[in-house]
C-alpha cells in the first residue's frame, strides 16, 4: 500500500490542462509502472483499488510517469497505454547505449517521452530522442533557454517550463517559446490590480456572504439569488439533475432552499457560486478548490470536528478565492461572515483548521515530509490521507462532468 499519491498540472499557455504529472515520494516511483496488459495494478496500490486507472487521476488528461533506468529497459513503461501516458526520463539518468536504444523502440512504439529538466551537454543523446524537453526556469538562464528551444524545436520537440512559481514567469516563458508550463502560478496571489469586484461577481459574492452566516436567512439567500437570472438558472438545473432525485421537479428557489437544509445550501450554494466566481480564469483553479473542500470536510470527522463539516468544507473551498477574485484574502473575508476560526485559518493563524488545510495543500503539492508532520499532528494515518484525497478527486470528477448535472454549466443561449 502507497501511502501517498497526487498530481500536478501541466498547463498550456491558455492555462488549460494538457496533462498531470503524477507525485509520489522520492523511490515510489514504482506505483505508476507495475501495471499488467490489462491496465490493472499488480497489487491493490490505492490507485485502482477505488478507480479504474491512471484515467481516473488524470481524467483522460496526458499522464507524465517518471521512469527510472529499468523500467525504460525491463519492460515495464512498455505495458503502460502508450495513448495516455507521457515516459519521463529521470534527471539523473546515465544516457548509456542499452537506455537510449530502449527509449528509442519505445518512441518507435508509439509513446511520448519527456526528458526531465535538461542538464546539460551529457544528456544529449536522451535529448535527442525526446518529444518533450523539461527545463527548470528557475536554474536555468534566458540565453540558455533560447538556445536549447532554437536547437531541439528544429528536430521536432516540445519544451516544458517547470518551476514556474510566478506569473511573470509563465509570461516570461510563453514568449520564450515554451509550450506548456508546470508549476504554482496559477493559483499563487499576485500583485492586486483590481480593488473593486466586477458587477458580474457581485452576485455570487453577495450569496457567500448570505450562506457564510452563522444562521442562514432563507429568504435572503433567494431574494439575493434571483438577482441574478444564470445564478437561478444554473441551481435550479443543478437541484432537479439525477444527483439529488427529488420526487417532485423544484421550480422555485425557495422550495429548493427549503428542501436541502442548512448544510446543504451552504454546501452547494457556496459551489456554485465558485465556481462562478472562477469564470474567465483556469479551470483547473475551481477544480482544485473543489477537491480541497472535499478533501477538509472528509477530514473533519477524524479530528474531532464531524459537526462542522459544512465550516470545514468552506475552509477549502475558499482556499483560492484571492486568486480567483483577485482581491486579498483579507479583504474578501471581512465580507464573509464565516466562523472566526475559519478565516483566521485562511489568513494563515496557526489553528486546528489551519493544520488541516495545511495538510491537505501540501498533499496537493506533494510536500511528502511536511504532509508527513502534519498528518501525525492531526493524528490521521498517513494512508487514510491518500484515500480522502482519491475520494475527493472522485467526488470532484463527477460534479464538474461536462454534462446537464455540472453546476457550472452556462445556460442555454
Amino acid at each position: 500500500m502507497h501511502r501517498f499519491i497526487a498530481r500536478q498540472p501541466i498547463l498550456d499557455r491558455y492555462e488549460r490542462v494538457f496533462g498531470y504529472e503524477l507525485l509520489s515520494p522520492s523511490g515510489e516511483e514504482e506505483t505508476w509502472l507495475h501495471m499488467n496488459s490489462g491496465g490493472a495494478a499488480e497489487d491493490a496500490s490505492p490507485v485502482t483499488s477505488g478507480f479504474e486507472g491512471i484515467d481516473e487521476i488524470t481524467e483522460g488528461a496526458r499522464a507524465f510517469i517518471k521512469c527510472p533506468r529499468q523500467a525504460l529497459i525491463g519492460g515495464d513503461a512498455a505495458a503502460l497505454p502508450r495513448d495516455r501516458v507521457v515516459l519521463e526520463m529521470l534527471a539523473t539518468m546515465q544516457p548509456d547505449d542499452e537506455v537510449v536504444a530502449a527509449c528509442r523502440k519505445l518512441k518507435d512504439a508509439g509513446f511520448l517521452l519527456a526528458l526531465e529538466n535538461f542538464q546539460g551537454a551529457w544528456q544529449e543523446p536522451l535529448a535527442d530522442v525526446a518529444n518533450i524537453i523539461k527545463l527548470d526556469v528557475s536554474a536555468c538562464t534566458d540565453r540558455a533557454q533560447w538556445l536549447l528551444i532554437r536547437k531541439y524545436r528544429p528536430k521536432g520537440a516540445i519544451f516544458v517550463a517547470d518551476k514556474v512559481e510566478k506569473r511573470a514567469q509563465f509570461q516570461a516563458a510563453v514568449q520564450q517559446g515554451f509550450s506548456y508550463f508546470q508549476g504554482h502560478f496559477f493559483c499563487r496571489p499576485e500583485p492586486y490590480a483590481t480593488p473593486e469586484v466586477s458587477p458580474t461577481k457581485l452576485v455570487y459574492l453577495m450569496v457567500l456572504r448570505a450562506v457564510t452566516r452563522p444562521e442562514i436567512d432563507v429568504q435572503e439567500v433567494a431574494d439575493t439569488i434571483k438577482h441574478d437570472l444564470a445564478l437561478s438558472y444554473k441551481l435550479l438545473r443543478f437541484l432537479n439533475s439525477a444527483r439529488f432525485a427529488f420526487r417532485s421537479q423544484i421550480k422555485s428557489i425557495r422550495h429548493a432552499l427549503l428542501l436541502l437544509g442548512q448544510n446543504e445550501i451552504r454546501k452547494w450554494i457556496g459551489l456554485i457560486s465558485v465556481a462562478a466566481l472562477g469564470e474567465g480564469g483556469p479551470p483547473i483553479l475551481v477544480t482544485m478548490a473543489l477537491i480541497r473542500a472535499a478533501f477538509c470536510e472528509s477530514l473533519a470527522p477524524l479530528v474531532g470536528a464531524a459537526k462542522r463539516q459544512s465550516d470545514y468544507f468552506f475552509l477549502g473551498l475558499l482556499s483560492s478565492i484571492d486568486v480567483l477574485m483577485g482581491r486579498p484574502m483579507r479583504v474578501l473575508l471581512a465580507e464573509l461572515p464565516i466562523a472566526p476560526d475559519v478565516g483566521a485559518a485562511l489568513l494563515g493563524d496557526e489553528n486546528p483548521l489551519h493544520d488541516v488545510l495545511q495538510a491537505v495543500l501540501s498533499y496537493e503539492q506533494g510536500n511528502w515530509e511536511e504532509c508527513s508532520l502534519r498528518a501525525k499532528k492531526l493524528a490521521v494515518k498517513e494512508e487514510k490521507l491518500c484515500e480522502l484525497y482519491l475520494q475527493a478527486l472522485r467526488w470532484s470528477r463527477e460534479l464538474t462532468k461536462k454534462d446537464k448535472n455540472s453546476p457550472n454549466e452556462a445556460p442555454d443561449s
